[in-house]
């Protein structure tokens, strides 16, 4: 039986705006002045992929391209709205965290992030205080559902594949660490966490 937690962060445990849950950027034209579908065609599927394995830094790449599309939007604003807009922690599934780790079950954030984000995650938002550890995409220079970013997050713990269980909403990375031994479960929202680690770990 798996007995360490692997659990995605956006969709998961943390899952939009803080105010109201929807998507950080929905009041982005109007609050920035950006349009959230300039942002996505001209960044984020440009160069999302080479910050999120960490090839290229957030902050100089993004500058660059604002200085091209929205010359009057700062780098740093941007990044510290959608960091703050995205930060809405779900109560069911960190309570049942804090449960887990109660009881001795270690439980690691396993996401697809860039350096500046996971940074934002563990400290400004102080989970580095209820995991047990990040384990990301910038740092491992690969990301899931890549095989490199699976035995990444078992160097790094020490573990071997079927102690893993990953808890994540996207069917791929939930095959790919299926495909590499460890346990998976697709997250819709639908089960509680804690009926899951009921059935997996504890």
């Amino acid at each position: 039986m798996p007995k360490c937690l692997m659990l995605d962060v956006d969709g998961v445990l943390v899952d939009g705006r803080p105010g109201d849950g929807l998507r950080w950027d929905t009041d982005l034209i109007k609050d920035i002045g950006i349009s959230s579908k300039v942002l996505v065609e001209e960044f984020f599927k440009c160069d999302w992929n080479d910050i999120v394995i960490g090839r290229k830094d957030l902050l100089p790449t993004l500058s660059e391209k604002l200085n091209r599309i929205a010359p009057s939007v700062e780098a740093e604003d941007l990044i510290a709205y959608w960091f703050k807009m995205d930060s809405r922690i779900v109560d069911s599934v960190f309570s049942d965290v804090q449960r887990a780790r109660e009881i001795g079950v270690p439980v690691y954030l396993t996401t697809n992030q860039d350096h500046m984000r996971a940074t934002y995650l563990m400290q400004t938002m102080g989970l580095r205080d209820e995991v047990d550890g990040i384990l990301y995409s910038a740092k491992a220079g690969s990301k899931k559902p890549h095989r490199e970013f699976y035995l990444y997050a078992e160097r790094e713990t020490g573990r071997l594949p079927d102690e893993m269980l990953l808890v994540d909403d996207s069917l791929p990375n939930i095959e790919a660490a299926q495909s590499a031994g460890w346990e998976g479960v697709l997250w819709d929202g639908t089960d509680k966490l804690s009926a899951i680690l009921q059935r997996r770990i504890w």
